[in-house]
C-alpha cells in the first residue's frame, strides 16, 4: 500500500487531518485530498513535507 496520512503542522504540533490519502492535488492556494474510501477534503495552505518512506504528508497554513 502506498497511501499516506495527512497531518496539519501548527505551532510545532502535528494533528491528523485525513487518513489513507490516495490523491493529493495542489489547486492554487488550496490542496485537494481524497482517501481510499472516497472522503474528500480541501486544505487552504501549502505542503510542508512529504515522506514517502514514512507515508506522511505534512500540511501547513500559510501565515499572513
Amino acid at each position: 500500500m502506498c497511501e499516506a496520512n495527512a497531518y496539519i503542522y501548527d505551532n510545532g504540533e502535528e494533528s491528523l487531518y485525513l487518513e489513507n490519502v490516495d490523491v493529493l492535488r495542489p489547486e492554487g492556494e488550496k490542496i485537494f485530498l481524497r482517501n481510499l474510501f472516497g472522503e474528500q477534503k480541501e486544505f487552504e495552505g501549502k505542503i510542508k513535507e512529504i515522506s514517502l518512506i514514512k507515508h506522511r504528508i505534512i500540511l501547513e497554513k500559510i501565515k499572513t
